[in-house]
């Protein structure tokens, strides 16, 4: 195996890993866990944390065909070698891309001490002796640019607040704010993030999404989407999802993704309504026995 070196890139250093995500992002649906999206609704964290792994023995031709090796300050360590996969920890998940020349079993090796008990599932990363999740898969979903009528906006400024409304209003338990929003529009992520917002005829905040770009010609995502608990079934939400796949189509986007868990009923519905199909399935690796 080859050796390989795992830095921890604090929010403000995470551009090598954004250039090497953007660099391998095909322009179909990613078949990798981790978009640069991904990566960019993570920094609405201060306390963000993502690994990028490094092959200091990769080739030059590697390294040219990432565009990502330039210097990543990590741990306070300067290091110019190839990137070869980037990671975070997603609650118990470990979610990984590798590039195409990354040595997934040396990167496995040097992922185990990120895989205490309690880190039970991998998404990206095949593990020796661990087993494909087939009770929970995710769908991936891909929509191909076409002509958009939707009454989604563009989130300014002024529409944080309710932004963050909309999202928190969707998901039970989410503690979202207007500054965690602000935070990561300002991180190296921000600049690829596009961000619709459905009202009300009364003016209500409705449905938001927010889609990234991966770069021209490449798949861009939409990460996250949501409709408010209390204007569901009047098409809000499908027009956030169309609005957002616009705006990255016409940044350059070849495709948008979209990923949701098979037992997800009324999102399956949303994104089919919204002209997504269902490219494949993916499956978590999980630990034998956890639990």
């Amino acid at each position: 195996m080859a050796p390989l070196a795992r830095h921890r890139l604090s929010p403000a250093h995470t551009g090598p890993a954004l250039r090497a995500l953007r660099a391998w992002t095909p322009p179909d649906a990613p078949s990798g866990s981790l978009h640069p999206g991904d990566v960019g609704w993570l920094l609405r964290r201060d306390d963000a944390t993502v690994f990028l792994w490094t092959d200091a023995q990769a080739s030059a031709h590697a390294a040219a065909r990432t565009d990502a090796q330039t210097s990543a300050r990590a741990d306070g360590v300067t290091t110019t070698a190839a990137p070869v996969a980037v990671g975070f920890l997603d609650g118990p998940v470990l979610r990984v891309t590798a590039g195409p020349d990354a040595d997934l079993g040396a990167l496995a090796a040097d992922a185990e001490d990120l895989l205490v008990p309690g880190n039970d599932a991998t998404d990206g990363l095949p593990v020796p002796g661990w087993e494909p999740d087939t009770e929970e898969p995710w769908l991936v979903f891909s929509w191909t640019p076409e002509p958009v009528s939707s009454r989604a906006v563009q989130v300014t400024e002024s529409d944080t607040a309710d932004r963050a409304l909309v999202h928190r209003a969707a998901f039970t338990g989410s503690t979202l704010t207007a500054d965690h929003w602000r935070t990561m529009k300002k991180s190296p992520a921000g600049h690829l993030a596009v961000e619709t917002l459905v009202r009300t005829p009364a003016g209500e905040p409705a449905a938001a999404a927010t889609g990234w770009f991966g770069g021209a010609g490449r798949c861009g995502l939409l990460e996250p989407v949501g409709t408010h608990a209390d204007h569901r079934g009047h098409g809000y939400g499908r027009d956030a999802v169309r609005g957002a796949c616009a705006a990255l189509a016409d940044r350059g986007a070849s495709a948008v993704a979209v990923l949701t868990p098979a037992s997800n009923e009324a999102a399956v519905a949303l994104y089919k309504s919204a002209g997504f199909t269902v490219v494949r399935e993916n499956h978590d690796w999980t630990r034998p026995g956890r639990g």
